[in-house]
């Protein structure tokens, strides 16, 4: 059964760290492209970055949203078979269900991706 399962949220103060998992069972992740999208209360399901999958040897960071550039970091450990998403200096607007999921290559929109993981919840928040 292929599944995406997420973990690492929570609440944590403005300024704070986190650091999400996206892990993987019945497929390996180095053949896909896994990005992570966050979704906000009241709003669109948005793409906050990608890593491209798995050519020779490297991997590389396919594009940060806007809003999270210099502060969020995407990388890959192939021996556990899981995608991070490692977010600093966090702000009350990264407050969002974030999301996993997988597809062939990096792209900003939701359509591209065949396999999601649930979610889980970060909320930065003094």
């Amino acid at each position: 059964q292929v599944q995406l399962v997420e973990s690492g949220g929570g609440l944590v103060q403005p300024g704070g760290s986190l650091r999400l998992s996206c892990a993987a069972s019945g497929f390996t992740l180095d053949y896909y492209a896994i990005g992570w999208f966050r979704q906000a209360l009241g709003k669109e399901r948005e793409g906050v970055s990608c890593i491209s999958r798995r050519d020779g040897r490297t991997y590389y960071a396919d594009y940060y949203a806007d809003s999270v550039k210099g502060r969020f970091t995407i990388s890959r450990e192939h021996a556990k078979n899981t995608v991070y998403l490692q977010m600093n200096r966090l702000k009350p607007e990264d407050t969002a269900v974030y999301f996993c999921a997988a597809a062939p290559k990096c792209s900003a929109f939701r359509d591209e991706y065949d396999y999601w993981g649930q979610g889980t919840q970060v909320t930065v928040s003094s």
